[in-house]
């Protein structure tokens, strides 16, 4: 009795950790992970890149957008959008300590709302407690051009969010 338990404790676990592997492989390749930074801003970036697929990115919600206007957005997929400052920083002109922050967006037509949270261990979906808000900038939202089909994050002299024809730029400084 005792071994026929064990076999089938040890094949739930084989099937368990089967199963955990089988989502890390296949939800990477929807929406995968991905580094981005830049020396000159002391910035780094890790977020998710889900695809356009023809779908309505940016919108209102009675039409189905993915992403509504005004409503809180994780700036990407899965788990919440982090950056991370190695140097103070302005961003938007506004002070910030260096460390790691989530970064989550209200987007708008004409600008988006930008803020940047204390709280990092967190599941993106969930919009996170705004009391925990360390900065919150608006800036403005460029639309048209030709549609980026994966959601982008990027650095010139700025950050810069594209996706489908939506682009935003957040001014970074190094203090």
């Amino acid at each position: 009795m005792k071994k026929k338990i064990v076999i089938v404790v040890a094949l739930l676990v084989v099937i368990i950790a089967g199963y955990a592997a089988w989502l890390a492989l296949v939800g990477s390749k929807k929406s995968p992970k991905d580094t981005v930074s830049s020396d000159a801003l002391a910035t780094s970036v890790t977020y998710c890149r889900p695809y356009k697929k023809e779908r309505l990115i940016f919108g209102d919600e009675a039409k189905g957008a993915l992403v509504p206007y005004g409503k809180y957005w994780r700036l990407g997929a899965n788990a919440a959008t982090a950056i991370t400052f190695s140097k103070d920083v302005t961003f938007g002109n506004k002070p910030v300590k260096a460390g790691t922050y989530s970064m989550h967006a209200f987007p708008g037509q004409t600008t988006w709302k930008v803020n940047l949270n204390s709280d990092v261990d967190r599941w993106g979906a969930s919009e996170p407690d705004h009391s925990k808000d360390v900065v919150s900038i608006e800036v403005p939202a460029e639309n048209g051009g030709a549609p980026v089909e994966q959601f982008t994050i990027s650095f010139t002299d700025k950050m810069l969010f594209a996706w489908d024809t939506t682009k935003v730029a957040v001014p970074i400084a190094v203090k």
